[in-house]
């Protein structure tokens, strides 16, 4: 039997964290901080890139984890397999690699120091949260799929080919 998570389930989780990190946060971060500065128009057409590829990714990864994982993207409501097709077949993080690409498009759109410095530490805990909690429990939950997967494809910058685990 294939399980799929409710859609509540993923709506909850979106809100909570990837709605919160790239609207709530950068919203607030505009509205209280000091004017942004002025930015050519091949900055906001780049930032609006970034942020419809950014988006792109988030969408497929979520429904990814969904279908053929059996989860969220909530670390509280994980997947039950491992989730290898699609982007994961590139990159193994290609959900947060989605949330950096809409917060850096953010801080371009805007020509936002704040938004940018926002991205660079949400960057920094991210890399350092993933290394040290998410891949042990990743480890834990999967054993040598994961360890194989892991030693086949890159965290953060993605492969030139997609990894077949044939």
């Amino acid at each position: 039997m294939t399980h799929h998570p409710s859609p509540w389930r993923h709506v909850r989780a979106i809100l909570q964290l990837p709605f919160v990190v790239t609207v709530l946060v950068p919203l607030c971060l505009l509205l209280l901080g000091p004017a942004s500065g002025s930015t050519s128009w091949i900055w906001r057409l780049l930032g609006l890139a970034l942020i419809l590829a950014g988006l792109t990714l988030i969408v497929t990864t979520v429904r990814l984890l969904a279908r053929s994982g059996g989860g969220t993207l909530a670390p509280w409501d994980h997947t039950v397999r491992l989730v290898v097709a699609g982007p994961y077949r590139y990159v193994r993080n290609p959900m947060i690699t989605g949330v950096f690409a809409v917060l850096l498009g953010e801080s371009l759109l805007f020509g936002s120091t704040a938004l940018l410095l926002w991205f660079g530490g949400f960057v920094l805990v991210n890399v350092v949260y993933i290394r040290l909690s998410e891949e042990p429990g990743l480890r834990r939950r999967f054993g040598k799929d994961y360890d194989v997967y892991a030693a086949n494809v890159p965290a953060w910058f993605p492969r030139p080919t997609a990894w077949d685990r044939g």
